[in-house]
């Protein structure tokens, strides 16, 4: 009876879906994008182990106990170095590798082929040992290329395409700055995320070769230090930051005129953001589902109103009221079913269309998939009970007189 009703009403039944259908497609899609937000920027910070620390001039945020940015104060201290890395290599026990990198942005060329923007990465030895760095094809570089400061590098996916196309860049030579270097590796394709290209657009370099066209005591750099297997975290934090304090000749008492940055404070930062897209994306589905539930309460009550009589009749026969109830429940919990499938299918449309124009993988997962569903079902229930209640309770003659 409940879908005879549906079918034979085919303009309301319409008509009743927007506004499911709508609310549905605005929560899960906003939803799933910062689904894939959050995807893309935990894929992004993978290349960042949880044991690993950054020593910084710059930090995240508002330092501990602070309230304010005082940006004021950080644009004071100098940049961490080459040589303090050395002297911090030489003192840190709980250390598994160390690493200096600072960098520029060049353009490169090969040929008549170039690439602006290239972000030109100043690295030690143990830069893999610290950062992952993924080798598509090639090599990493070797301790003597590095101490020795050979022309050699390893560029990055898009990098590779630009100058060379589908050629192999292997023992090619590029131009940075002037200056040639062999390409011995190339790294693996990461796409584009929030974070910009990461990898992609990246050229890695020998420290001492970079430093050819770069001062590394004036550019971005930075120390990184990995823990050792089994290391607290605050353990070498407290490491690093006792010795490295002695190295700057900081007096006791002072404030560190350096920053450290855990993995742990990303992965915090993500989490906030993401908690904030998220809150935002549940206000504007809350708003558009109440648009649905409403219209779909108001055509049962309309749908109730038309079929007094014929409620009149069934209970006459013999219906119960549990009958009547699920009968009117079964046509409305139908209905926003069959908006949210069609709001879940406009869904998975507008992801393949935005993965087809942009490099960003955008997902729709299944948690979101059975989340519309769980919602549709939901708002039937809570949108078409009271109509469903009132048929229900009808006293069978004053039904089939029509009041």
């Amino acid at each position: 009876m409940a879908f005879h009703a549906l079918i034979s009403n085919r303009l309301r039944t319409i008509l009743s879906l927007l506004g499911v259908t709508i609310g549905i497609f605005s929560i899960i899609f906003v939803l799933s994008i910062v689904d894939s937000m959050e995807a893309d920027m935990r894929e992004s910070l993978e290349m960042i182990g949880s044991d690993v620390l950054l020593i910084k001039k710059w930090p995240m945020g508002p330092e501990e106990g602070k309230e304010e940015y005082e940006w004021w104060k950080f644009m004071q201290r100098r940049e961490p170095s080459l040589k303090e890395m050395h002297q911090l290599q030489s003192r840190l026990r709980l250390s598994e590798a160390i690493c200096f990198e600072c960098s520029s942005g060049q353009t490169t060329k090969y040929e008549s082929n170039f690439l602006e923007g290239v972000n030109v990465n100043g690295v030690t030895f143990q830069y893999n040992q610290t950062i992952a760095v993924k080798i598509a094809e090639g090599r990493y570089f070797t301790e003597q290329e590095c101490d020795g400061a050979r022309p050699v590098c390893i560029i990055g996916n898009t990098v590779a395409g630009q100058l060379f196309g589908k050629n192999n860049p292997l023992g090619k030579e590029i131009s940075i700055a002037g200056l040639k270097l062999k390409v011995i590796g190339q790294m693996k394709k990461e796409g584009a995320s929030l974070f910009g290209n990461g990898m992609d657009q990246t050229v890695l370099v020998p420290i001492g070769y970079a430093a050819r066209w770069m001062n590394a005591e004036e550019s971005d750099g930075a120390i990184i230090v990995k823990a050792k297997v089994g290391t607290a975290p605050g353990d070498l934090k407290g490491e690093v930051i006792q010795n490295y304090r002695s190295i700057r000749g900081v007096k006791p008492g002072a404030d560190n005129d350096f920053s450290i940055i855990e993995a742990q404070m990303i992965t915090n930062v993500v989490d906030q953001i993401v908690s904030v897209f998220n809150s935002a994306g549940m206000f504007i589905g809350i708003f558009a589902i109440l648009v649905g539930a409403f219209s779909i309460a108001n055509i049962m009550f309309v749908s109730v109103r038309e079929r007094t009589a014929l409620i009149g009749i069934q209970k006459a026969l013999g219906a119960k009221n549990i009958f009547i109830l699920i009968q009117f429940l079964t046509e409305s919990v139908t209905l926003c079913i069959i908006g949210g499938m069609i709001g879940l299918l406009l869904v998975y449309g507008a992801i393949a269309a935005l993965n087809s124009v942009v490099e960003m993988n955008f997902i729709l997962p299944f948690a979101r998939i059975f989340m519309g569903i769980g919602i549709s079902a939901s708002v039937g229930i809570i949108a078409g009970f009271i109509p469903a209640y009132n048929a229900a309770t009808m006293d069978p003659v004053e039904a089939m007189r029509g009041n």
